[in-house]
């Protein structure tokens, strides 16, 4: 009987996802919910024939130089993969997966809670009363901005993208969005595709949901913030895209009612000055996590693995740009 592909798993999972592996295959787990220091990472990762891995876990040359040339996939539990350097993946003939589509509802619903929570100034008011400080109704207590009509930008029309956009019938707001292309109408749902400069100067509500990429890194700088319509409120639901303390000086100035924020930069750290800023709302990573959700994404990064394991072709490749 032949030996089971030893297989990592560098976090702990959802639940009922990594039985399919254990069931199939030699699976070491790194069962927390913290990832793992770098020097573990490496030694773990040595004689692995696939590797599940998340946004924390940085793969490059000296990844794949500890896994030895056994090393058949990497398997990211993440849409992003810009923890990845895929080319040098591609160089030595492993593949790379990732988890489009299944957290598609989950991010489009979070940005659209974090985007209420905004626009409605709820964290301020839960701080308040959770901090016992009197306070009474009153004609200009809270005053918050009302969505219906409210023009829409949204930064990056992929899956996210296109569900933020669809949930803004609901609130009659008119929808622009920018692209690298523009789409074809049935995908754009009615949207009208705009240039970037054009995007910001005409969005009330921007929403981020565009990947995060060399080219995309701090792509709303001061210079682009400050196109907004003064007033404005800014949701960002990829890390990297909005320069933070470029965010956080557009909040102090007032040239931004709210803005909102799910994914850092350089998490787990926030900035001092986007802590400091009573009008952000910030959560910590919050877009996919649903029980459904997370159990989709870790199943199709066990899906992938398998499917490379077994001689197959895996369901959703990342593939190289040429």
């Amino acid at each position: 009987m032949s030996t089971p592909p030893p297989v990592l798993v560098t976090r702990r999972l959802a639940p009922g996802v990594i039985e399919r592996l254990t069931a199939h295959h030699a699976v070491t787990c790194h069962d927390s919910d913290l990832a793992m220091d770098r020097a573990a990472l490496l030694d773990a990762v040595r004689g692995r024939r696939a590797v599940i891995t998340t946004l924390d876990d940085r793969v490059d040359a000296e990844f794949l130089d500890a896994a030895g040339p056994g090393l058949a996939v990497v398997a990211n539990h993440a849409v992003g993969y810009h923890n990845v350097d895929v080319a040098a993946c591609a160089e030595r003939g492993v593949l790379v997966t990732n988890t489009p589509g299944v957290l598609t509802t989950a991010t489009a619903d979070m940005a659209w809670a974090l985007l209420l929570a905004a626009t409605r100034r709820l964290g301020e008011g839960e701080r308040l009363l959770r901090s016992g400080a009197p306070w009474t109704w009153a004609p200009n207590f809270l005053l918050g901005m009302e969505l219906a009509g409210t023009p829409l930008g949204v930064l990056g029309m992929g899956r996210i993208g296109q569900a933020v956009a669809r949930r803004a019938r609901a609130f009659d707001m008119p929808v622009g969005y920018h692209n690298r292309r523009e789409l074809p109408p049935e995908q754009a749902g009615g949207a009208d595709w705009k240039p970037l400069e054009e995007l910001l100067a005409t969005s009330t509500v921007l929403v981020v949901t565009c990947p995060f990429t060399a080219d995309t890194r701090h792509l709303l700088d001061a210079r682009r913030l400050a196109l907004l319509p003064r007033g404005a409120v800014v949701v960002s639901m990829t890390a990297g895209v909005v320069d933070e303390e470029a965010l956080a000086a557009a909040l102090e100035s007032g040239a931004l009612f709210a803005a909102a924020v799910d994914n850092f930069e350089r998490e787990p750290a926030v900035p001092a000055a986007l802590l400091a800023q009573e009008r952000a709302v910030l959560a910590p990573h919050l877009g996919s996590a649903t029980v459904r959700t997370r159990q989709a994404m870790g199943g199709l990064a066990v899906d992938n693995a398998l499917a490379v394991l077994g001689g197959s072709a895996p369901l959703t490749p990342v593939v190289q740009p040429i």
